[in-house]
């Protein structure tokens, strides 16, 4: 006879759902297991499964229903051997059964357990039929390979107890394990402790879809801008990065009053020139950044086992530092690329940047002026930013955030002197550059702020 799958209660307090998506079509084959649907709640968004195996004769309630009662009819299965045309047929004119309507107030706490109760003492029709819900763990595989079909309720509570349900005999439809069969157990003192293993992964989460963040709004309150293209390809590389490289972070303060002093006299030695305009300017001015870049790119140079990049068959050893500058421009950011950094002057340095942050606002560069690179600096410094952790920009297996230069206390000599200090921290992709090795990166880093002449020999 036809098997009616109807809306699960996800929660003991769920009163209706909205049917997001059906992940399977009229004529399917379906096993017990497999995940049928997405249901959206007022807290998440769950998939079900069936308990069943049949083939999908019809879907009553379409993809994108909200508003769907708990017991309301919403698939036909055919059972092995019906024609799904007639099981469609059969079933079609069963009456859905939607969840009951608010009790009055004396009634109130006999009805909240009422959920429950209904995923426990279903009549065995409808247990057969009705979707469980997959959320958390699914059902617990036996030790011979089976599968041991339980209610989501009997799941949780042995999870949590650290029961395994292979080893509980089910007293439900189709020898089910509900709620009562697990307690039984656990208070008999004859549970199986489940076994050890590698713990089920948890759904991915899913982002918010636009209509419910809309919802949290009042109407009129806000307006909608799209999305451009910058803003999209950001938003994918930082999920990118973020979910696929094994990020680690290294802080640590150097000292810049040997920098400062040494880029104001390579400043004041520029010589001077005419501009496009016919006016005079010194042919070059170096920032603190371009001595970053530079000292980073030395570095690099200095520990080459961390000038690499990951992929999933090789290790990537770059033989120059291509150092990468994030340049903020509207609508998001950019990072043109200082190619052999470690070979070109301070002077060259600062040049080259003001062209390409230039060009970079314009959004004038050209792909391989921005794409690549080997290492990248994330300078917020002059916006007072004391200290950050940046996000690794994919195929770099390092970024250098770097902080506002200030004067702080400091300790010299077992005497308090005042110093210009700067943090910095390096976020490393861990599967290229080991604790050690991102260690003696950020050291050599160091050494070359606090010793600036060595950039210039």
């Amino acid at each position: 006879m036809p098997i009616e799958i109807t809306m699960p209660a996800l929660s003991p307090t769920m009163e209706e759902g909205n049917l997001a998506k059906w992940l399977v079509k009229e004529g399917d084959q379906v096993a017990p297991g497999d995940v049928i649907a997405e249901i959206e709640t007022d807290k998440a968004t769950m998939e079900v499964e069936a308990v069943d195996e049949g083939t999908v004769a019809k879907i009553v309630v379409p993809a994108g229903t909200e508003g769907v009662k708990v017991n309301a009819l919403i698939a036909i299965l055919a059972g092995e051997g019906e024609d799904a045309s007639q099981a469609a047929k059969a079933g079609g004119g069963a009456k859905p059964e939607a969840a009951k309507e608010q009790p009055a107030k004396a009634d109130a706490p006999a009805k909240q357990e009422e959920p429950q109760k209904r995923e426990e003492a279903a009549p065995a029709p409808k247990s057969n039929g009705s979707a469980a819900p997959a959320a958390g763990a699914g059902p617990a595989p036996k030790s011979d390979g089976d599968r041991v079909f339980s209610s989501p309720l009997a799941r949780r509570i042995a999870k949590d107890a650290g029961i395994d349900l292979a080893a509980v005999s089910g007293s439900g439809p189709r020898g089910r394990v509900v709620k009562a069969d697990v307690e039984a157990a656990i208070s008999g003192g004859n549970a199986k402790a489940a076994p050890a293993g590698a713990p089920a992964a948890a759904p991915a989460a899913k982002p918010m879809s636009d209509d419910a963040v809309l919802k949290l709004f009042e109407e009129g309150s806000y307006e909608l801008v799209p999305h451009d293209n910058m803003r999209k390809t950001i938003a994918r590389r930082l999920v990118e990065a973020k979910s696929t490289i094994p990020h680690f972070y290294l802080t640590l303060d150097c000292e810049i009053d040997a920098l400062l002093a040494l880029r104001k006299q390579i400043n004041d030695a520029a010589p001077v020139k005419k501009g496009e305009d016919g006016k005079e300017q010194p042919a070059y001015k170096v920032s603190v950044n371009d001595m970053i870049i530079k000292a980073m790119a030395l570095a690099l140079r200095d520990v080459p086992a961390a000038n690499a990049s990951w992929t999933d068959a090789n290790m990537v050893m770059h033989k120059h530092s291509d150092v990468g500058v994030a340049v903020s421009i509207p609508g998001g950011l950019i990072t043109p690329i200082v190619r052999r950094a470690e070979e070109k002057t301070l002077s060259a340095i600062a040049n080259e940047m003001k062209d390409l942050a230039g060009r970079a606002r314009n959004r004038k560069l050209k792909p391989e002026e921005y794409q690549g690179g080997t290492t990248a600096v994330s300078n917020l410094g002059m916006f007072g930013i004391k200290d950050f952790s940046a996000v690794i920009n994919p195929p770099h297996a390092t970024i250098l955030a770097v902080g506002t230069g200030e004067e702080r206390a400091v300790v010299k000599n077992g005497e308090i002197k005042v110093a210009n200090m700067m943090s910095v921290t390096l976020s490393t992709d861990h599967r290229a550059v080991d604790g050690a090795l991102g260690a003696e990166l950020l050291t050599a880093f160091k050494r070359y702020i606090e010793n600036p002449m060595g950039m210039l020999v």
